[in-house]
Formats: C-alpha cells, structure tokens, sequence
C-alpha cells in the first residue's frame, strides 16, 4: 500500500488592499518593498504569492497595471511561486476594472470572489488620531457602504 504524503499550500497576501500604510508602518506599499517582500514570502516556503498593488507615493490601493510593472517582473524573476494577481483590488471598483491587471499580465491564477458580500471596516477609522496621507481616512470611514458585487452577469 502506498502512502501518501501530506501536502501544504501557503498562501502569503504581501499588501493586500484593505490595510492603510498609517494602520501598519510593515505594510509594503512601494514597488521596492512589495517585491522585496514577496520574494522573502516565497524563500520562507510560500508557494504562492496573492498580489495586490499600491501607488508607489501614496500608498493607495491600485488596480493600474502601471503599478504592478514594476514589481512583477521582480517577483518572476527571483522565486518559482505562483503569481496570483487579486481582482479585489478596490471595494469600489467595477470587475471590468479590477481584472484589468490579471488579463494584462497573464496571471497564472486569479482570486476570485465567488458572491456578494459586504465589506466594511469602517469602525477602524476611530483607532487613529492621524494619518499618514489624505485618502486613507475616507478609505476607510466610508467604508461602511463597500459591497463586492457579483451578478449573473
């Protein structure tokens, strides 16, 4: 009889799009630092890697593929992980819009949120007396009306 060996998958999200830089000063938000930390992600066992990126001065979440050049090729280059390139991007965002990265860049896989589902963190705002740039207290006090979306569609 055979047997079997148990087999783990680990997943690292590097920035994921919901964390503002002022919540975490360890949340990679320029191209140096994704990369950089992707390929640690990867060299400490992770075998795939769920991308999101960031305005490389603001730190804003982003689903510009201007914004994921200058990292991606990094990644490929440095590690044989997985390349997942989220399509959650931004909670306000169209899907049209959000898959826009994936299909430019080929993706060798995609997340992909399979219902609608609300997605607030707005009580989070009350935590900070301030902030490390603009957008990140309407980021989040506004949060409280996020919806992913998906239709039939």
């Amino acid at each position: 009889m055979a047997r079997t060996k148990n087999k783990t998958i680990i997943t690292c999200a590097v920035t994921g799009a919901i964390h503002t830089p002022t919540m975490s000063d360890a949340l990679p938000y320029t191209y140096d630092d994704i990369a950089q930390q992707a390929i640690d992600a990867a060299e400490a066992g992770a075998s795939i890697l769920h991308l999101h990126a960031r305005n490389n001065e603001t730190g804003a979440p982003s689903v510009d593929p201007a914004d994921f050049a200058p990292f991606l090729p990094r990644i490929k280059q440095a590690s044989d992980a997985v390349i997942n390139i989220s399509t959650g991007g931004s909670l306000t965002l169209a899907i049209q819009d959000r898959i826009r990265p994936a299909a430019t860049f080929s993706a060798e896989m995609c997340s992909m949120n399979m219902g609608s589902m609300n997605f607030s963190f707005h009580p989070l705002a009350k935590r900070y007396d301030s902030w490390k740039f603009d957008w990140e207290i309407d980021y989040v006090s506004n949060s409280d009306g996020n919806i992913f979306l998906t239709t039939y569609k």
